[in-house]
């Protein structure tokens, strides 16, 4: 036992929750915001400017998703070149491989969460024969994308029914009671953006959609907006941009040393959730409703769903912008008041 704990240390090989649940899958929203949020990007771009160039650009970086995700991992993984590479292969068969459900004829693809799974295995296998041979340039590869199609024949199928299923949960149930799923979502995917996991890359991988999607966004927002709104006072303009336009999970310090600063981000999510749900009907599809205001990728994954249209752009300011920020802003005023929060518990090292 201890020759094998010795042996992984050398190749570079210490499993961890950290490394996988929060490093790796950080990299692979990197690898899905490269290619599939580019992607939609273009396409709605081809749409008002009619240029077939962007299209083009469009379905060549979509193509790409796996592979980009396959790479994104096995660098996190700290893989040798060979088995770098090769990961961009095994993302793209966990990507593509999956299911075709019983009385359709439509496949179902384990995407995001199939790639996730048979990248991280293949190439933590990639890497413990990497330079035990001669021939290394043969030995790596070949192992590598072996290991992965195998263990995509085994697990990518029960990833795309598990995904399809949850997603197909989620989007109904918000159809069906967009009230409480309209809270139950904001806040959840809200809270999962400030933490250090990707929110987006969790969206993508259940095929977030619909009135679901607006949820999300909203949730998203609210937590990015809140926070870069009650922290003014502490950070000013610098803490506003890079909060609001940048990421919550800068405050993740400050809230494990004083949790009672995330109550009015939540807070906020919990109204302006059903707020789009029930009032402005705002949706949104996969990896942009997990982004919130990110490079504004949120309320762009909107325009994408609905369209540019009067009651879009209506929606995406009040639920987007105005409503966290003013929700937010009186929480917080009042947690201020009676000491719940303190002179510099938002303050970050800027």
């Amino acid at each position: 036992m201890r020759k094998f704990k010795n042996f992984l240390e050398r190749k570079n090989i210490r499993p961890s929750a950290k490394l996988y649940f929060v490093d790796a899958m950080g990299s692979m929203a990197l690898g899905l915001f490269s290619t599939l949020l580019i992607s939609s990007i273009f396409s709605t771009l081809a749409q008002y400017t009619g240029l077939a160039i962007l299209t083009e650009i469009a379905t060549y970086a979509k193509a790409c998703t796996g592979a980009a995700l396959g790479v994104a991992i096995a660098y996190t993984l700290q893989a040798p070149p060979l088995v770098l590479l090769s990961g961009a292969v095994a993302g793209m068969i966990g990507n593509n491989l999956g299911i075709t459900l019983a009385g359709s004829e439509t496949a179902i693809t384990a995407g995001p969460a199939g790639a996730f799974v048979v990248a991280i295995l293949a190439v933590e296998l990639g890497k413990m024969v990497s330079k035990e041979t001669p021939v290394d340039i043969l030995v790596t590869p070949v192992t590598t994308l072996v290991a992965a199609m195998l263990v995509a024949k085994v697990v990518c199928p029960a990833i795309a029914w598990a995904v399809y299923w949850i997603g197909y949960f989620v989007n109904t149930a918000t159809e069906m009671q967009p009230l409480l799923m309209g809270i139950l979502v904001s806040a959840v995917v809200g809270i999962i953006l400030t933490l250090p996991i990707s929110s987006a890359a969790i969206c993508a991988m259940i095929g977030i959609s619909g009135l679901a999607g607006g949820a999300a966004v909203a949730g998203c927002c609210a937590q990015m907006v809140g926070f870069a709104v009650i922290s003014f006072r502490e950070n000013k303009w610098g803490g506003l941009i890079a909060q609001g336009l940048g990421t919550s999970m800068l405050q993740m310090g400050n809230i494990v040393r004083n949790p009672r600063i995330w109550i009015p981000a939540t807070l906020a999510s919990m109204i302006t959730g059903p707020l789009s749900t029930l009032v402005f009907k705002l949706k949104c599809t996969g990896l942009p409703a997990g982004m919130g205001t990110c490079g504004l990728v949120g309320p762009l994954g909107v325009l994408d769903a609905m369209g540019s249209n009067r009651s879009s752009w209506l929606g995406i300011l009040i639920v987007c912008i105005i409503a966290p920020a003013i929700l937010s802003w009186l929480i917080a005023l009042v947690l201020r008041r009676v000491g719940w929060i303190k002179e510099n518990d938002l303050k970050l090292d800027l």
